[in-house]
């Protein structure tokens, strides 16, 4: 850490803005890691350095959504206090894939991992400062494990811990299979702070039993354990229920076009906007509770309020012009007569390139027409005008409208 932030910012002030919005599940929970991050603080300004923080991301799909930018926004504020971010990439958890309540996850294979990955660099930097995140991959050390290596940890955990996670005692209350394998995701995620030399680790509250099992393995291997900062809040998908997945379909990605991105933020219903506006737009529960008083007592309309918020999360990612761009793009594809309720619908079981669907949705005769209509300008993808022949309709994107024309319509869905 700098000394001009540490002039600026005392340990207080920041103990105060780092551990806002966190959750535990419990305040006793919440004390200790207060409590340790202050330390921890005061550590690190006697040796003159700045705290090693960092979280970690999957690459299960291409995609990173809103939902992936609340722990960002979390990290952003460990930058601006000078400390060290690490944007840590599962390179090697993302095979097996954090297991859920229902059942588990396909392996992916290094090659597919990789390919996902590409852009995870590049989605991450539109809230991180690149000058300042060392972006790193958890296969640089857990590829390195021998099998031996892993016994040795596995004996610091015992079945019953692990069964205790809620997605494994849901599925055995199921009568769900839950694999061998799948023990390993906990286990390797809690090496990961060993392997970085980590201070704290920024993490959902849902991922509270793989944070506090990197702080379990670091103390029996006599390391001093990482400060949990797990988020008290997840942002609720498309739906505006459940927490926003790639898994479960309603997340709206980073690399939305930013049409489809203002488009989905319209759709969203009225009770989820207070979630979004203090999650990703940074208002305080005052300001928020304040704008929802004035649109229940009729002072303001909840469409317009949320065609601000709209506007102000599309910026966020694609600057300023494009927003304005894809809002007036929505608007003529939602207000002025726009896309029908009735319109055709066809599914997908896996990412189909763009050009493929046109003809085989018959808005196009062929893919020569395709292409030339696209050059034309005719064709739009959720408002957006179709500039690239080679575009794919990513299954993880779904539902998505293609229009040829003024009045051909065609709702690609997942199958």
């Amino acid at each position: 850490m700098t000394g001009n932030t540490q002039a600026r910012v005392s340990i207080d002030e920041q103990v105060e803005v780092l551990m806002s919005n966190t959750g535990y599940g419990d305040d006793h929970t919440r004390e200790i890691m207060r409590q340790e991050l202050r330390e921890r603080l005061i550590q690190a300004e006697r040796e003159g350095r700045p705290l090693r923080v960092y979280c970690g991301y999957d690459p299960r799909t291409t995609d990173l959504h809103l939902g992936h930018t609340i722990t960002m926004h979390k990290l952003r504020q460990f930058q601006e206090f000078g400390h060290h971010v690490i944007f840590l990439i599962g390179s090697f958890t993302s095979l097996i894939g954090d297991p859920d309540d229902v059942k588990a996850r396909e392996i992916l294979t290094p090659e597919k991992v990789a390919e996902n990955a590409q852009t995870y660099k590049e989605q991450a930097f539109k809230i991180l400062d690149p000058k300042k995140t060392e972006v790193r991959h958890n296969s640089e050390w857990l590829a390195e494990l021998g099998f031996l290596d892993v016994i040795k940890l596995a004996q610091h955990f015992t079945v019953q811990q692990f069964l205790a996670r809620e997605g494994f005692s849901n599925r055995l209350e199921d009568g769900n299979p839950i694999y061998l394998h799948e023990f390993f995701y906990p286990l390797m995620q809690g090496y990961d702070p060993i392997g970085l030399k980590a201070d704290a680790q920024v993490g959902g509250q849902d991922q509270l039993f793989n944070l506090m099992a990197g702080r379990q393995l670091m103390q029996k291997l006599g390391v001093q354990p990482q400060v949990v900062i797990a988020m008290g809040e997840s942002l609720p998908g498309t739906d505006g229920i459940e927490k926003m997945s790639k898994s479960k379909g309603n997340h709206i990605a980073l690399l939305s076009e930013p049409g489809q991105m203002y488009t989905s933020l319209m759709k969203l219903p009225d009770f989820a906007m207070p979630l979004y506006f203090k999650l990703l737009l940074g208002w305080s529960q005052e300001d928020v509770d304040d704008m929802m008083d004035r649109i229940n007592q009729g002072e303001v309309e909840p469409q317009e309020v949320k065609a601000g918020m709209a506007l102000d999360i599309t910026t966020i990612f694609h600057g300023r012009e494009a927003a304005l761009q894809g809002r007036e793009f929505s608007r003529k594809a939602m207000q002025e007569g726009g896309i029908p309720d009735d319109i055709a619908e066809y599914a997908i079981p896996s990412d189909t390139p763009l050009v493929d669907l046109l003809v085989v949705t018959g808005l196009c005769k062929s893919k020569g027409d395709a292409k030339r209509q696209i050059q034309g300008g005719g064709v739009r993808r959720d408002s957006d005008k179709v500039t690239n022949f080679d575009e794919v309709v990513r299954v993880a994107d779904l539902p998505t409208v293609l229009q040829y024309g003024k009045r051909h319509f065609v709702r690609i869905v997942k199958g």
